[in-house]
């Protein structure tokens, strides 16, 4: 990988929350940096900064088409990929009754596929060179979701699976690969451009309703600050030894380790049955 200061990196999903922050801060460091949105417009006023470092992509993470593009317009400008951050994503509220088919494949497709997309397309590049680092984000609710967002939790778990898998396929190239999994960060997520809910709401799931509630109170308040988080993911780039997996925030700590505790109290509970299946 080249040095500290001149990496490129590729960033989806660079508008708003996360992602914006993390754009300004490289900039800010002198790193070259392309970065991804649906509408090239609300990148560039975002970020606000016009230099030789910064190239604004309007893509479409869903078509492999125009992520070739993004992809092959990066290299072609920078000569090289280092580090390529999957933030693009959004949530999505609802029971799996309720959601409709529909909604439930758009969150995939851009919450996975999108993913998907950008790593196959990317790993020619960093294969060819046998260096970078893939940062996929993933969230809390990928490893403990809450009431109400089941589909959410599948995306995000989906990214997590993948991500442990990729770390192990890579590893001979000499890539690195973490999977990054937030709570929750004072951005707009909680707004109604990064958030779906389910168009058809059934009265009857009152447990789901209150837990929509209390998240949708939370816009604002939020404890994680944005610009740290970004910090941190550029720290570990910068470490030898990077992990794969990376919590952050005070929250998705707490709900990280309640859910370890939760699997082994569940797993030694039936450990007898469990151990009955064999032959």
């Amino acid at each position: 990988m080249s040095n500290n200061n001149n990496r490129v990196w590729f960033v989806t999903g660079a508008s708003k929350g996360l992602g914006l922050s993390l754009v300004k801060q490289l900039l800010a460091t002198g790193q070259r940096v392309a970065a991804t949105s649906r509408k090239i417009g609300e990148l560039v006023k975002a970020v606000s900064e016009q230099s030789a470092d910064f190239l604004p992509l309007e893509t479409d993470l869903v078509s492999e088409t125009s992520v070739t593009a993004a992809i092959e317009k990066t290299i072609a400008t920078f000569g090289r990929l280092d580090v390529v951050v999957n933030n693009a994503g959004y949530g999505i509220g609802g029971s799996i009754e309720e959601l409709t088919d529909k909604e439930t494949r758009d969150a995939f497709d851009v919450n996975v596929f999108g993913t998907l997309n950008v790593i196959r397309l990317a790993m020619p590049q960093l294969r060819a060179q046998r260096s970078g680092h893939i940062i996929n984000i993933s969230s809390i609710a990928g490893i403990a979701p809450a009431t109400g967002w089941s589909i959410y939790g599948a995306a995000k778990h989906a990214v997590i699976g993948l991500s442990e898998v990729l770390a192990e396929d890579v590893k001979e190239f000499g890539i690195k690969v973490t999977v990054v999994a937030p709570g929750a960060f004072r951005t707009s997520f909680l707004t109604k451009e990064s958030l779906t809910m389910a168009k058809n709401k059934i009265p009857e799931y009152t447990a789901i309703r209150n837990s929509h509630e209390k998240y949708e109170s939370m816009d604002g308040q939020q404890a994680g600050d944005p610009d740290k988080a970004a910090a941190a993911m550029i720290a570990i780039v910068n470490e030898q030894k990077p992990p794969v997996y990376l919590l952050l925030g005070s929250d998705a700590y707490e709900r990280g380790m309640a859910k370890l505790e939760l699997l082994k109290d569940a797993f030694k509970e039936k450990e007898a049955l469990t151990k009955s299946t064999s032959f």
